[in-house]
């Protein structure tokens, strides 16, 4: 999902060398077997899982469809041998590993024809235990704080992402926009790090996005919407490590814009961990015609380390079996109100040039029964480029940019939306992550604190959230 108009703040390709001439040949004729693989490649002698398949495809999940063809199971990697995580388990796949090292999130079909359903299996002993339920696909679980997990379900045709309590209850939503969206980590302040796309012309589209786990705060992770970035993974440094099409690049707090990653050649399925050394262990191949394989890779060398290859299976998703840091929890910021209240400070602050008094007014348009935008209402923007709107809440919103004929200054390509509750206010419209807001009143608050009701409900008294 890009968004040419932004109204939240940010937060804040590489070069490819030639493997060694001797190592990839040999590489490409051997397909590394298990017993090509020594000790001293895996310098951590920490275990872990990954996931092997017949093929994998990255992005199939942007047009709703599997990203695993053939056969698929999750296989445990220890030194000096390897066997099925859940042998009983007809497909098996995305693996996630407690905060304290003990229990394992994974993706499951108990027979060929079930649909994906997210389990949950004690490492040391026990039998898998389902998590969650219903005839759609559930894929890709992660851990977050408070005993609560965060996977996507396939609603109608679309991957939606889900939290859910591990004792039981209702699943909630925190996506809720006419796309396809993976979640791929949760990072260390406790948000969601998803992928969402959408159809361009014929292609899909991919981008990196984060939320907060009660789905308010949604928001491109960077402005610079560059290939297609999919499979992002934060590191200890705090960076975002992420495919940006076949190949490897960053996000870190300093820039705002992708670091490409000087990686060995080849093509990079993303999914990295980092074992306690500083190393990456990473899915690899040499070309499109080979398959995906295991590597470690000390950032900033150049030869690629084998671990594992298995002929005839793409092996991907590698996740080490360690204890991991427990993300932050952040309380809810939610209010118990039917609407939401959008303040723009000031929407000439953007990546896009706007001409001093160019912007007059703003619309916004939610998505109709048949797919195409719906138009909700139309407000005025002051002259310092501020405005204050009531929305509807838990569903696809677009906002559009209007001079004083009417005409369309800039409009964003696709949707965005806000809880229940939500009060958000934005620096400007697509600003990017380094920008800060100058430090004054915006002329929409002088004039009212009650928001341009854009809910189609009539006017609101400021004690349901007007002010």
């Amino acid at each position: 999902m890009v968004f040419p108009i932004r109204f939240w703040t940010g937060r804040i390709s590489f070069k490819l060398f030639a493997v060694l001439l001797a190592f990839l040949p040999a590489l490409v004729a051997a397909r590394l077997t298990l017993s090509a693989v020594e000790a001293s490649t895996h310098s951590d002698a920490t275990p872990f899982l990954y996931t092997a398949a017949t093929h994998y495809d990255p992005l199939a999940w942007g047009r709703g469809e599997d990203r695993f063809t053939g056969d698929v199971k999750l296989v445990l990697y220890r030194p000096g041998g390897k066997h099925p995580l859940v042998p009983a388990f007809a497909a098996s796949a995305d693996p996630a590993v407690s905060f304290d090292g003990q229990r394992v999130l994974f993706a499951g079909k108990l027979k060929p024809h079930d649909p994906w359903q997210i389990w949950e299996v004690a490492l040391n002993a026990g039998e898998p235990r389902r998590i969650t339920s219903g005839p759609e696909d559930c894929v890709r679980p992660f851990y977050l704080p408070g005993d609560r997990i965060v996977y996507a379900r396939k609603v109608a045709g679309y991957f939606v992402i889900e939290t859910l309590d591990l004792s039981g209850g209702k699943p909630m939503a925190v996506t809720y926009s006419p796309a396809n969206f993976l979640p791929t980590d949760v990072l260390h302040d406790g948000r969601i790090l998803f992928t969402a796309a959408y159809p361009v012309g014929n292609e899909i589209a991919s981008e990196l996005y984060t939320v907060y786990s009660d789905g308010s705060g949604v928001e491109s992770y960077r402005c610079d919407h560059g290939a297609l970035r999919h499979s992002g993974r934060q590191v200890r440094s705090g960076d975002i490590v992420f495919a940006s099409g076949h190949d490897l690049a960053r996000f870190t707090s300093a820039r705002a814009t992708e670091i490409s990653i000087s990686a060995p050649g080849g093509e990079y399925a993303g999914e990295i961990a980092e074992t306690p050394s500083g190393d990456w262990l990473l899915s690899w191949r040499p070309d499109a015609n080979a398959s995906l394989q295991l590597m470690f890779w000390t950032p900033g060398s150049n030869p690629l380390r084998p671990a594992l290859a298995e002929p005839g299976s793409d092996l991907v998703q590698p996740t080490l079996i360690a204890t991991a840091t427990l993300p932050n929890r952040h309380p809810s910021g939610l209010h118990d109100w039917p609407h939401a209240n959008l303040l723009c400070l000031n929407a000439y602050t953007s990546k896009h040039s706007f001409a001093l008094g160019s912007i007059h007014s703003v619309r916004l348009y939610t998505r109709g029964a048949d797919g195409n935008p719906k138009q909700l209402g139309t407000a005025p923007v002051e002259p310092d480029g501020s405005f204050f709107l009531q929305v509807p809440t838990e569903q696809p919103l677009q906002i559009e940019l209007l001079d004083s004929a009417g005409k369309t200054l800039q409009r964003e390509e696709n949707f965005f939306w806000m809880r229940h509750g939500e009060q958000r206010a934005c620096v400007g419209c697509h600003a990017g992550p380094e920008t800060s807001p100058e430090n004054a009143v915006p002329m929409v608050l002088l004039k009212s604190t009650t928001p341009a009701d854009m809910t189609g409900a009539g006017p609101r008294a400021r004690s349901a959230g007007g002010h």
